[in-house]
């Protein structure tokens, strides 16, 4: 039993050290070599690496690494792609240089994966790596397929402007079929779309054509193989045929606003230009070398509806040159009385717009006049509560009063939300915009019957002391007045007694 014992032990002992030793791409005379996929212009990692079983420390220091890559035909010899020797010293063959690397902190790990960054068509082929330590020598191989997507004509893509997308491989197999997807869905080539020996042609491409596209090559020998493309299409933000809505009298900024920066293409000269579709030219802007700014807007300080109409933004970017339609839309009222409405007549208010698309809707509203008196804004608020919105262009006001005083919005709605609004101040011939509380108006009114009265009684005082203190026009005759009062008195008096001396 011991002779066995010791022959297993050794057996299982050799199978554990010729595992740990075992690099990808070779075992025990078995190929077990690998393939990676990678898009050109990508990067891409050739796995190699000591299983992970072994004892790392048990690595010496010593190491050299060699990557050679073997040619397209079966007699060519390999040739070096990167080496790294015992002392640290590297040395990369010219045509990679600077795109093929290892990790120096990976390699006391066993881990001696090449790296190459941008992959090219060319690179597509079979590479080995030797890793030589102390007296033993192991190798990987690993086969780089390359995938490749191809831009025609070369990025950007400018809306409107037809491009080819075409997608090969370094696949030896006959190829069988192309799918291409966009955005995760098939698409399916008719309409703007159309497909030829692999490729894909979009004829008017839009902004909503922009984003990952995916091409799947199917071979003879069943190997399924894919790629994807960011595409970037140069052109306007927001909608195909933007409209602004401005009110009457009020500014308004026309959009002109480009997808992405023309510096992110390598284009350093834009120029600009507004022009109006019914006539004149508007206005020019020479931005060269303004490869910073990708927003073009055109400022118009005060519309009105002779403002209204298409303009058009023209972008020279490079040697391209893309536009958009602009339309502006004008909101006016139009009253049916001309200045200040007489109270209680009839008013009508029309809200109308230069360029409806049909869609449109309509609401008034009567907004707050904001008077600087707190008293007077609460007299006001509960005043307004009996206004609520109405629909429809056309606002009625069968009579006028001064409730109605103030100013009355006319906002435009679409499918999209609130479009744009204009407002309207009505004025009331001898009305108040904002009558005071009825309290206040009568201490007003005490007050002044007050002080009527008062001013009255001091008048009829200053007049009765005025009289009293004004000497006497005739004073012969007031004295003679007053001598004569008493003596007849005394003539009254002694004719009593007369009487009485006869009675008795």
């Amino acid at each position: 039993m011991r002779p066995v014992s010791l022959v297993l032990f050794l057996t299982f002992t050799l199978l554990a050290f010729n595992a740990g030793h075992i690099l990808p791409g070779v075992a025990e005379g078995e190929s077990r070599e690998q393939k990676v996929w990678a898009r050109a212009g990508s990067s891409a990692v050739l796995p190699c690496h000591l299983s992970p079983r072994k004892m790392w420390k048990q690595l010496p220091d010593k190491t050299s690494v060699l990557w050679k890559r073997h040619g397209g035909s079966a007699h060519q010899e390999p040739h070096m792609v990167l080496e790294v020797g015992c002392s640290g010293l590297r040395k990369t063959a010219l045509p990679m240089r600077r795109r093929v690397s290892v990790q120096d902190s990976a390699l006391r790990s066993g881990n001696f994966s090449l790296r190459i960054n941008p992959v090219r068509s060319e690179d597509a082929g079979l590479y080995e790596a030797q890793v030589a330590y102390n007296t033993e020598v192991q190798s990987c191989q690993v086969e780089l397929g390359v995938i490749t997507v191809t831009l025609s004509p070369p990025s950007p893509v400018v809306e409107n402007e037809p491009f080819l997308l075409s997608c090969n491989s370094s696949h030896r197999a006959s190829l069988v079929e192309t799918c291409w997807f966009h955005n995760g869905r098939l698409v399916p080539t008719s309409g703007t779309f159309c497909s030829l020996h692999g490729a894909l042609s979009i004829l008017r491409p839009t902004m909503s054509d922009a984003g990952s596209w995916r091409c799947q090559l199917r071979y003879s020998d069943n190997e399924i193989i894919s790629a994807t493309y960011n595409l970037q299409v140069l052109g306007f933000d927001g909608p195909t045929n933007p409209v602004v809505y401005a009110a009457a009298g009020s500014a308004a900024d026309l959009p002109c606003t480009l997808s992405y920066l023309p510096s992110g293409f390598g284009i350093n000269a834009v120029t600009a230009h507004w022009s109006r579709l019914a006539g004149g030219h508007l206005q020019d802007w020479g931005t060269s070398q303004n490869s910073s700014s990708r927003s073009f807007p055109f400022h118009l300080p005060a519309v009105g509806p002779g403002d209204a109409g298409q303009y058009r933004c023209a972008v020279s970017v490079g040697s391209k040159t893309i536009s958009r339609d602009v339309t502006l839309a004008v909101v006016t009222v139009t009253p049916s009385i001309q200045g200040p409405v007489s109270e209680g007549s009839r008013l009508l208010l029309i809200c109308s717009l230069t360029h409806p698309r049909g869609h449109e809707r309509f609401q008034w509203k009567h907004l707050d006049s904001a008077p600087t008196n707190s008293k007077l804004a609460v007299a006001t608020s509960r005043n307004l509560k009996g206004h609520r919105p109405q629909m429809g262009p056309t606002l009625e006001i069968p009579q006028v009063s001064q409730k109605d005083t103030g100013t009355w919005e006319c906002s435009v709605y679409g499918p999209e939300g609130r479009l744009g609004a204009v407002e309207y101040g009505l004025q009331i011939t001898g009305a108040q915009v904002s009558s005071p509380p009825t309290i206040f108006s009568g201490q007003v009114t005490f007050g002044l019957t007050l002080t009527l009265f008062l001013l009255l009684t001091v008048c009829v005082l200053a007049l009765a002391l005025q009289k009293r203190a004004r000497p006497p026009a005739f004073p012969a005759l007031e004295g003679m007045a007053a001598v004569t009062v008493p003596r007849k008195k005394e003539m009254e008096e002694n004719q009593k007694e007369k009487i009485q001396q006869t009675e008795c």
